[in-house]
């Protein structure tokens, strides 16, 4: 197969491209912003399920509080009945000795249950100031995946951009390419490695491997429009003077 020199220019230059357009899309899977968006919306979640968890707790708590204030206020009750009925001057001695046996169980009882209720309130604080801390730091979870999207955007603009770029300069390489040629090329990437590589003194562009004496010599006594290929990859070896990968 031949391929005049401007052929090989731009066969040269598409393979270029294509290793561009293979680092690009290698780029855009392994996305440093894209990691950190992932990295913190995991964040974003977990304190997600800790305000939560906290909202759960602060509703215990408060059924707690509920509880104990009723209870209270029942033996306050209580109170105020066995007093009424002590200053009644209605009661038998033996009425008297009993309402005075109940009012100081209710008064320690009272002491009991308020002293219950201070932990709980005091529990309360502890837990409304954890749930006013992880909702700060959610606030600025958010703030902070807020600004990685946007770098994810721009890297992702950025990479739609160099594709399109590249991959329409590629479009008018290949449609200007010998069909022949073109097929040879594709037939090669479609094995998995470069289609084409510069001849580098003894060394192929394409697979770096340095071609032995032999081979050397055949490809040196080719001639310059003639299509070769490296005897170790397969890659085409293009011959053009001036230029390197």
């Amino acid at each position: 197969m031949k391929a005049e020199i401007a052929q090989q220019r731009s066969l040269l230059e598409l393979s270029k491209l294509d290793a561009e357009l293979a680092r690009i899309s290698h780029r855009a899977s392994h996305l440093a912003e894209q990691q950190a968006c992932e990295r913190l919306q995991g964040e974003l979640d977990a304190a997600g399920d800790r305000v939560g968890a906290i909202r759960i707790a602060l509703e215990d708590i408060d059924v707690q509080v509920s509880r104990l204030e009723s209870e209270i206020e029942a033996v306050r009750q209580r109170e105020d009945r066995d007093r009424s009925l002590l200053q009644s001057g209605t009661t038998d001695a033996k009425q008297l000795s009993d309402l005075q046996h109940e009012l100081e169980t209710l008064t320690r009882r009272q002491a009991s249950l308020e002293d219950s209720l201070l932990e709980v309130m005091e529990r309360r604080e502890e837990l409304q100031a954890q749930l006013d801390a992880a909702r700060g730091t959610v606030e600025a979870l958010e703030a902070e995946l807020a600004g990685a999207r946007q770098a994810l955007d721009a890297a992702v603009a950025e990479i739609s951009e160099a594709r399109q770029a590249h991959s329409a300069r590629r479009d008018t390489l290949t449609a200007a390419l010998d069909p022949a040629l073109s097929a040879l090329y594709e037939r090669q990437r479609a094995g998995g490695g470069p289609g084409a590589g510069p001849l580098l003194g003894r060394r192929c562009g394409a697979c770096r491997l340095e071609i032995d004496r032999g081979e050397m010599s055949r490809i040196s006594a080719a001639a310059e429009d003639d299509v070769v290929r490296c005897p170790e990859c397969g890659a085409i070896l293009l011959r053009v003077k001036g230029l390197d990968q």
